[in-house]
């Protein structure tokens, strides 16, 4: 069983900004303990160093920077009644699994068992208390905001009898958005005692529910939705019509395994532990927020019907573009299809493709329009599995492959979210690009260098997509303004660097100075021009020769990874962490940077430094992550350098070699919707000949037998199956 390597608890010490609770693949819900609320520190609701269990909300974030949900909190108590009831708790007591948590909380004598089917959490409460419990609703409840009263807009919560509470909240955080939900518990309870408002501004209940005593266990479940209360309850019927936790656990535990299953890996138990943790991970988003009938609210507020009955949020492309989604479109390629519609779907309401969606609605937290990518990487490497010539022949294709209609609907949208203004798009300025062929920051006043730099790869993608579709002067146009990058490039200190309308260089200039995000006057976004300066993902042999050839370039990376510097000259940061020298791991502009230097000639070099990342910033304990995982993004590094093989620049088609760090892996990959035909699920075996922590090295690679020319294997190469054999040496 792979599940019982998963460990959920890593990530939630330190910057890992992950939850312990249980979850679902892809799943709407993710009930787990809260211990806190507040900052940067609880953007997932909890911290292992914490001893006091606040509460058990139903849905959570993992590995943001930015703290929301933690909607509908419960929690077992003793004593009088308080809006402020909480528990300590003994780390020994605490279980975690793939869609099984369970604790006990000291307080009460309460053993609380939590598990999650796609849109419903389950509650079992045991223990001394269980006969006659009190339980605290508390509807006002969120995490993030610093004025927990005026997070929630507007509430209609009610009981229904003795068994049902249910209600409609509005609540407005890093986005405005509307869920419903309906608790059905298996004991009556009495009349429902309302607490008293801790501030005139609040809009949503705090309630007490006293049950009866009963022998049986208090067992609770909680259906969710974003549409209505109707939904939530055919939600809840659908996934859990009775009250048996056993088997929802276990229904969970099964989908798990199955999910688990799509790459199998050998080495130590510590290192199957890291290895199926990370993958576990990457599965728990994005989520799939329509209802079990396929009704879901999307970017306009309004409800809709997804083509494929499946629309999926949680969608953080800053971060995933760069190798969560690729992954997905190896292991999980079934979900293409409906990664796509679910951004053009966005497109059709908001007016503009996601940037960074959270339960529907755009919060456009982060710069570029990284869905731009992630469309262009599905078309490209669909169209390969799809043409006559591939293996298994038309009959390959899923239903992507439709008709050419579909594919040109999509280029339009990307076209007109690069190009034309749009109401409540916030972070584009296309006329000043155009203009000036960078982002002048006397008008773009923050994060303009960043901002460019992402923007020339959505162009370079969008290029790519319209010369394929025989668009020749949208593929140049595209192609032009992709290669704007060279702008920003100084010549004389070999950084990019800001420049003004008159295309004055910023002064005084210190390569080592930290930006953040909008609004703080850098020219970078979370990082400084020593991590920027790499960011040319799809043109690495030009910005090579930019900034001095591969001699100059080489020695440069390499003291990037060696160069310290204190607060004193960088600033601070929250999201740079996991840093040597000042690449920065924990923040995803830096994750290519290793792969770069294969293409400055610095092997042997390259090899070091992924067994230093896996060794110090990929640990098998609560703190044992450098930096947010960022759904799933910091995994899918973890899971494509294991295999010695990276995305480098992700719609190219091609992965840039690497180092593996395990003995063997294999990736089932799919095609064809992930079913079993002539062209559906193949393995792709990588081996790791004499690995050991001496023989670090790459002697030679083979690919099914035949010695690979050159750094790159193609998506091709995988999708085939067969054999990637490295031999190490000391």
């Amino acid at each position: 069983m792979r599940t019982k390597f998963v460990r959920p608890e890593i990530g939630s010490g330190g910057d890992g900004h992950t939850f312990p609770g249980a979850a679902y693949p892809f799943g709407l819900v993710q009930p787990s303990p809260d211990t806190g609320r507040e900052g940067y520190r609880y953007c997932a609701g909890y911290r292992y160093e914490d001893d006091r269990i606040l509460g058990f909300s139903q849905t959570h974030l993992s590995g943001t920077g930015c703290g929301d949900l933690g909607d509908v909190r419960i929690m077992p108590f003793a004593g009088e009644p308080s809006p402020g009831v909480s528990s300590a708790f003994r780390k020994e007591t605490q279980t975690c699994a793939p869609g099984y948590y369970a604790v006990t909380l000291d307080d009460c004598d309460v053993r609380v068992e939590a598990t999650a089917a796609a849109h419903t959490a389950v509650y079992r409460f045991t223990g001394a208390g269980s006969k006659a419990m009190r339980l605290l609703l508390d509807c006002q409840w969120g995490i993030g905001g610093k004025v927990l009263a005026k997070t929630i807009l507007s509430s209609d919560v009610r009981a229904q009898g003795r068994r049902i509470v249910s209600g409609t909240n509005v609540r407005k955080h890093w986005v405005e958005r509307r869920y419903s939900f309906v608790i059905e518990c298996n004991r009556d309870f009495e009349e429902p005692i309302t607490l008293e408002p801790l501030s005139p501004d609040e809009k949503a209940p705090r309630m007490v529910l006293q049950f009866v005593a009963g022998d049986e266990p208090l067992v609770i479940k909680i259906g969710y939705s974003l549409v209505d209360e109707d939904g939530a309850r055919r939600n809840m019927d659908a996934e859990c019509p009775g009250f048996d936790f056993d088997a929802v656990r276990a229904a969970a535990d099964v989908e798990w395994e199955r999910q688990l299953a799509r790459m199998d890996a050998e080495g130590t138990d510590d290192e199957k532990t890291n290895f199926y943790s990370a993958l576990y991970r990457l599965l728990i988003q994005p989520a799939n927020i329509a209802d079990v009938d396929g009704r879901y609210r999307g970017a306009d507020g309004e409800v809709h019907v997804a083509p494929g009955g499946r629309y999926y949020s949680t969608l953080s492309l800053w971060d995933t573009f760069r190798a969560a989604h690729p992954l997905h479109t190896l292991i999980s390629s079934e979900m293409g299809d409906d990664f796509v519609e679910t951004m053009l779907e966005h497109q059709k309401a908001a007016g503009f493709l996601p940037i960074w969606t959270l339960m529907g609605r755009d919060n456009q937290c982060m710069i570029g329009t990284h869905s731009v990518p992630v469309i262009v990487d599905w078309f490209l490497k669909t169209e390969a599995i799809s043409r006559p010539t591939a293996p298994g022949g038309a009959d390959a294709a899923s239903r992507h492959a439709r008709d050419r209609a579909f594919w040109e609907a999509a280029f339009a949208a990307i076209k007109d979210s690069l190009t034309n203004l749009h109401k409540g798009r916030i972070l584009e300025d296309w006329p000043a690009l155009d203009k000036y062929g960078y982002y002048p920051n006397d008008i773009v006043t923050s994060e303009s260098v960043s901002r460019l730099l992402e923007c020339c790869y959505d162009d370079w993608c969008a290029a790519r997509m319209a010369e394929r579709l025989g668009f020749a002067d949208d593929a140049a146009f595209f192609l032009k303004r992709s290669r704007n990058w060279r702008n920003v490039v100084d010549p004389e200190t070999h950084f990019v660097r800001g420049r003004d309308t008159k295309g004055n260089w910023t002064t005084p200039f210190n390569p080592l100075a930290l930006g953040r995000n909008a609004g703080t006057g850098s020219d970078f976004t979370e990082g400084n021009a020593w991590q920027w300066t790499w960011h040319v993902l799809h043109e690495p042999e030009a910005l090579i020769e930019a900034v001095g050839g591969k001699d100059v370039a080489g020695e440069r990376l390499c003291r990037l990874f060696t160069l310290e510097a204190d607060e004193s000259e960088t600033g601070t940061c929250d999201d740079v962490t996991g840093l040597m020298g000042q690449y920065c791991h924990g923040n995803e502009p830096s994750h290519h940077v290793i792969y770069l230097l294969r293409y400055a000639d610095r092997t042997a070099r390259q090899a070091e430094l992924v067994r230093d990342v896996f060794e110090k910033f990929y640990v098998n304990r609560p703190d044992g992550l450098c930096g947010n995982d960022d759904c799933g993004q910091m995994s899918a590094w973890y899971l494509f350098s294991a295999m010695g093989f990276y995305p480098m620049n992700p719609a190219s088609g091609e992965y840039v070699l690497g180092a593996p760090q395990l003995p063997k892996v294999v990736m089932r990959v799919t095609r064809d919707e992930g079913r079993e035909t002539s062209c559906g699920v193949k393995t792709f075996t990588v081996i790791a000949k004499n690995l050991s922590a001496e023989n670090k090295y790459v002697k030679s690679v083979t690919l099914n037998g035949v010695p690979l020319e050159g750094f790159t294997i193609r998506h091709e190469d995988i999708l085939n199956g067969g054999e990637l054999v490295f031999e190490m040496k000391s």
